[in-house]
């Protein structure tokens, strides 16, 4: 058993080749905006309030209109066989059992219908250059029960992750986007000092994405919209202006832009410029991240790697326990007996 989240990425080190696991633990350019993620965190501080008498925190909520056990969801990864030969779909049982979203990758390795049917789920949107093929995934999303559409915005292009350019990562051939159609060569065939996956993903995703592009989402789609990857205001407002229900503020877990801010340091200026759901990712590890998230305004979490290490090793399903577990003791710490008394909470900077 586990005492902590970040005790799994040190029990999959064992599981998996160095390519997977510089894969999923990197980041882009000297990796400044992913080390920054987690000093920011750490650095907020979380005032708690006393003597309010709670014995058995409830931390339940709802995200997006979906009922949530805690206020966390899957965030989406690619390539989910990389770690697991159920790939997606064992994250996804693990999500279902936790009583939380899985948000579907459109570069899952399963079938986007066979990991709606496991769990409570949202699709998440990569803007292609192929709109036949945006088309159709947005109706096969809405189809197989997704209750959201969550559009990605800060990849034009995939930034220079240089853990895989020095690896030359390339994917295994049996693991592929299963939700995309035609040939996926580019992503098995490696190239020294290159990235396979990066140069599959430049053939295949359209870098001209615009508002103009969204608005046609929003007009395209009945669902829920969501947009990922924002981290200033003025985008926010615009995204729901467009009319996006939910805003996640994101720098892509420091994969995109190096030098970006943290996620956490442009949250609190996001949520006072909407009036919609904004949701954290990027560098949540512990369940007093979540928290922190939420007493600085967010309605809810997303979380990734750590629970890619813990799918690797067979221990998604243990992972979300005792996230909730950390969560639930950190709001009875703190005096909060609900996750709507948690945003009254008092933050600072240490």
């Amino acid at each position: 058993m586990a005492s902590s989240l970040a005790e799994f990425e040190e029990l999959a080190a064992s599981a998996l080749p160095l390519g997977v696991r510089d894969f999923v633990a990197g980041g882009s350019g000297s990796e400044t905006t992913l080390r920054q993620n987690r000093v920011a965190l750490d650095a907020v501080t979380v005032c708690p309030r006393v003597l309010a008498g709670v014995s058995a925190p409830d931390p339940s909520t709802t995200l997006l209109g979906t009922p949530a056990a805690m206020p966390v969801a899957v965030a989406p990864m690619a390539y989910q066989q990389l770690v697991h030969p159920a790939g997606e779909l064992a994250l996804a049982r693990a999500a279902s059992m936790a009583g939380i979203p899985y948000i579907i990758s459109t570069l899952s390795s399963q079938p986007l219908e066979k990991i709606a049917a496991e769990a409570a789920t949202w699709f998440q949107l990569y803007w292609l250059r192929d709109r036949a093929m945006v088309e159709s995934l947005i109706d096969r999303a809405a189809e197989a029960g997704c209750s959201a559409l969550m559009v990605t915005v800060d990849v034009p292009v995939m930034g220079r992750r240089l853990r895989d350019v020095r690896n030359s990562f390339q994917l295994p051939s049996d693991v592929v986007a299963a939700n995309l159609v035609g040939e996926q060569t580019e992503a098995h065939v490696g190239v020294a000092g290159a990235s396979a996956v990066a140069t599959h993903t430049a053939a295949a995703f359209e870098p001209s994405l615009s508002w103009r592009d969204l608005e046609w989402i929003r007009r395209r789609s009945d669902l829920p919209l969501v947009v990922k990857g924002i981290l200033d205001p003025r985008d926010a407002r615009r995204a729901v202006e467009v009319g996006a229900g939910g805003i996640v503020v994101s720098n892509h877990g420091g994969r995109q832009l190096d030098g970006a801010p943290a996620s956490v340091d442009a949250l609190e200026a996001i949520v006072d410029a909407v009036d919609c759901e904004v949701l954290l990712d990027s560098g949540i590890r512990s369940g007093i991240d979540v928290l922190r998230a939420l007493a600085l305004g967010a309605s809810g979490v997303l979380i990734g790697r750590p629970l890619l290490w813990a799918t690797a090793v067979d221990a998604a399903g243990e992972a979300l326990e005792l996230l909730r577990a950390e969560l639930t003791q950190a709001m009875m710490l703190a005096g909060c007996a609900t996750v709507a008394e948690v945003a009254e909470l008092t933050t600072g900077r240490a």
